[in-house]
């Protein structure tokens, strides 16, 4: 081949490669978009339970706590329980004896009966002699049934000899507030008792999450330190703080025989549910002004979209924006992308939802 035949296929060939190779308008070589691997979810609406959680004590309820208290003034002669013990009707609980005032007293009106009977006995008496008249007779019958009446009152009371207070019901003891030997008066409460199935979960809470709690709302509650998960249900949220918790009074019922007086215990109350798209927690991000957003990917496109998060629990949100239902959420790899930077899917097979 002749120098000149071997130039004119060099030109030809220089020519084929430089009309072949791609160019851009203006001239230069355009470079690939970026892309970024990422995993996607589908997007689902879903809904949480709203939880309360609060702290408390196994304790007797209002309505189910019984006071023993004196019949009248008496002497404490003894105690027989303790605090915290277990009782079931007809066990002894206390015994009371007469005080020395009300001891004096019955002897008085003994006294006066036997005069009062004499006075009729006399009266009758002389009535057959016809030296007194039926008036008579009847104002002594009269006396003998008042001496009678006081008698039969102070015995009543525990006048004449001691008197056992007994047990109603099954219960726990849970206060003693007299000592052996005190002098009571009437009415004074001797010692409390907790029916058997009285007790309940004596809790507070902060007002702003108090009012999210009602009467009714179903709880589960469990032993600090561990023990198995009970149901109850919120028989009493207050209406006012209490001054030396800076809390509101919360009230649970507790199953019979659950826990122990006095034991304390933890209750989450479900108050109501979040309703919303049910998201992993991984697919929330927070922009550079704390506001919070998730990446959508449609037609490959990474799109940025606000959201408010109504509720966390665990490893799940539950979340409302302007979402579209039908693009994927996208999870792994979302922190990497800029809102509308293309997406290439890790598994070919799960591509986006309207690809």
């Amino acid at each position: 081949m002749n120098s000149k035949v071997a130039a004119t296929l060099f030109f030809f060939f220089a020519a084929f490669l430089i009309t072949a190779r791609p160019q851009s308008s203006d001239g230069a070589e355009k470079a690939p978009s970026p892309s970024v691997l990422v995993q996607t979810t589908t997007l689902r609406r879903g809904a949480l339970p709203k939880i309360v959680t609060v702290f408390g004590k196994a304790e007797a309820g209002t309505s189910m706590q019984e006071d023993i208290t004196a019949p009248a003034s008496a002497v404490v002669d003894a105690i027989f329980v303790k605090a915290g013990q277990q009782v079931k009707p007809g066990d002894r609980l206390a015994r009371l004896g007469p005080t020395p005032e009300t001891a004096a007293a019955y002897s008085k009106a003994a006294s006066s009966l036997d005069n009062a009977r004499g006075l009729v006995e006399r009266t009758r008496t002389l009535l057959a002699q016809h030296l007194a008249t039926q008036q008579q007779l009847a104002d002594a019958q009269k006396a003998l049934s008042d001496a009678q009446a006081s008698l039969d009152a102070l015995a009543a009371g525990g006048a004449s000899t001691p008197r056992t207070l007994t047990s109603a019901d099954a219960g726990v003891v849970t206060s003693i507030s007299v000592s052996h030997g005190a002098i009571v008066p009437a009415g004074t409460a001797l010692l409390s008792i907790a029916r058997a199935n009285g007790l309940v979960l004596r809790a507070g809470a902060p007002p702003e999450q108090a009012k999210e709690i009602s009467k009714g709302d179903a709880a589960t509650i469990a032993a600090l330190g561990g023990g198995d998960v009970v149901h109850g249900i919120v028989l009493l949220r207050g209406f006012i703080v209490d001054t030396k918790t800076g809390l509101v009074p919360i009230e649970i019922t507790l199953p019979a025989g659950t826990l122990l007086a006095g034991q304390a215990a933890q209750a989450q109350i479900v108050t109501g549910t979040a309703e919303g798209y049910l998201v992993p927690h991984e697919a929330i991000l927070v922009d550079d002004g704390g506001a919070p957003y998730v990446v959508q990917a449609k037609d490959m496109i990474a799109h940025h979209i606000p959201v408010k998060i109504l509720l966390s629990a665990g490893t799940k949100d539950v979340i409302t924006g302007a979402l579209d239902q039908h693009a994927a959420l996208i999870l792994a790899g979302n922190y990497q992308l800029k809102d509308g930077m293309h997406v290439r899917i890790a598994d070919p097979a799960k591509k986006p939802d309207g690809q």
